[in-house]
């Protein structure tokens, strides 16, 4: 059985895609259905599987469905709470992030947002960082706000 590697100085360590899953399902458990989650990491870093850990953890039953939005640039999922999934890979901007009208959703949904560098404008999010280590395991860093209050975009 594949499980994250012990706690690292910078954050959790994973050695497969099945730990990066488990981490990301046991962080989702603890959710009340109203978080937003910025994800960065390069390119292949593991950003879509760490969402599809979140997406079990939070109910959904078929995971397969959890894909990358990069050209759709959101996807919805029904789970035991909403799930919206974004990627502002290929977007420019404050204004083309803010034209996706995500915000609507907040306080109602959970939101797991990739490339999440890109949003330029504060919003209170779990950070979520993930490094690809040389031997290919994933270094992840899991950053929670301060004080919780009802999240939104000033």
């Amino acid at each position: 059985m594949t499980r994250p590697l012990p706690e690292h100085a910078g954050g959790r360590r994973t050695r497969s895609e099945r730990g990066t899953r488990l981490l990301a399902r046991r962080l989702a458990a603890s959710f009340r259905g109203d978080e937003i989650v910025l994800l960065t990491g390069e390119l292949g870093a593991g950003k879509t599987v760490f969402v599809k850990g979140i997406a079990a953890g939070l109910g959904l039953k078929n995971t397969r469905q959890v894909v990358s939005p990069t050209f759709t640039l959101i996807n919805v999922y029904q789970a035991r709470v909403p799930i919206l999934h974004l990627d502002l890979y290929r977007l420019g901007g404050r204004a083309e992030i803010r034209d996706l009208g995500f915000e609507e959703a907040i306080g109602e949904a959970v939101i797991l947002i990739e490339w999440g560098e890109r949003v330029d404008f504060p919003l209170e999010a779990l950070r979520v960082h993930i490094d690809v280590e040389p031997d290919g395991s994933r270094l992840i860093r899991i950053d929670r706000p301060g004080q919780r209050k009802k999240s939104r975009l000033s």
